[in-house]
């Protein structure tokens, strides 16, 4: 009786084992597929043969959305930085369907882009490193509002030091991420009065080291890419800190964006191994929480070449665009 009991009791774990085996990896099936519906576009843009395309360093959606891409033309990051202007356009929009060129302006206006993002009434909002400034174009590319001393860097609330990015809230006002020299997010009125700010140098909960991109969702949360401490962190509009996940696996995380009508937080980062092996970025989807949801690109799922993403966004189909200043491509991820 006793032996019947223990086989009977050793049939059962072996079938409970086997159960949380399957389940396991059925959920590891349905996760990989999830990251696999992501699909590289081909040949998308469309460049014509005498198109320069620099590094392609801060990404927007405008109202029709197309893509609008801050790049740096003939110029390349260099340390001290020049003090040239760049003489090629350095705003391109492209048609998000043929990936060919619409527009493209803002010919000696910067010496090394960086951020871009596009607010609600299709303004146009960039910043610039070696300037120290921040620039608010309407879509035509008339100049609206300069924030900053140019070549000036500074800590206060007229200055600042090598500004990185900015997001605008749907009341007008916004946040600029500053940056490599600074350690800090500020918060601006409309009409560019300097309101409050938040951070400083280190690694705890609400600090940084470089808050490098930064993007807003519909409820007004705040979540800045704390490029090396290789973290998302989320605040609410004030910035008092929420949560924040931390990326196990590289050493850099460098942009977020926000998909407001799923309600999924994107972000990318970068993986160099003894600062000679370059491993490449990955996609990671979100929710709201920050609990991660896919992961594609250097880890799988992936037919490009190595990339080094420096910004992304989504556009109202679900499709993801990432700028790679690697290989100064932009490239296009159509969601299955």
């Amino acid at each position: 009786m006793e032996f019947k009991l223990n086989n009977i009791l050793f049939f059962l774990i072996a079938l409970l084992i086997l159960s949380c085996n399957n389940s396991r990896k059925k959920k590891s099936e349905q996760e990989l597929e999830h990251s696999a519906s992501y699909v590289l576009v081909k040949n998308w843009p469309d460049l014509p043969s005498d198109f320069i395309l620099g590094n392609p360093t801060g990404l927007g959606i405008n109202s029709e959305n197309n893509i609008v891409v801050f790049h740096r033309a003939s110029s390349v990051w260099q340390e001290p930085m020049s003090k040239d202007k760049i003489q090629e356009n350095t705003i391109t929009v492209f048609d998000k369907q043929t990936g060919k060129v619409i527009n493209s302006w803002g010919a000696n206006l910067f010496i090394m882009p960086h951020g871009l993002e596009i607010d609600k009434e299709n303004n146009i909002w960039v910043t610039d490193v070696a300037l120290h400034q921040i620039f608010k174009f309407s879509s035509d590319g008339t100049l609206l509002l300069t924030l900053g001393e140019a070549e000036v860097a500074g800590n206060d609330g007229e200055h600042f030091n090598l500004p990185t990015d900015v997001a605008v809230s749907a009341d007008g006002t916004f946040y600029v991420s500053d940056g490599y020299g600074n350690s800090r997010v500020i918060k601006f009125s409309k009409d560019g009065t300097y309101l409050f700010e938040w951070g400083k140098f280190g690694n705890k909960q609400g600090e940084f080291n470089i808050p490098h991109g930064i993007d807003l969702d519909k409820n007004g949360y705040v979540y800045v890419a704390d490029r090396e401490n290789n973290r998302i962190q989320k605040f609410d509009s004030e910035g008092n800190f929420i949560t924040l996940w931390q990326n196990q696996t590289t050493d850099q995380l460098y942009s977020v964006t926000i998909d407001n009508q799923k309600n999924y937080l994107f972000g990318i980062d970068y993986m160099i191994v003894n600062d000679t092996i370059i491993k490449g970025s990955d996609i990671f989807r979100f929710d709201l929480d920050v609990n991660l949801q896919t992961q594609f690109g250097r880890t799988g799922f992936y037919d490009g070449p190595i990339s080094r993403y420096h910004d992304i966004q989504i556009d109202d189909e679900g499709s993801i665009y990432v700028g790679d200043i690697l290989g100064n491509r932009v490239q296009k991820f159509k969601l299955k």
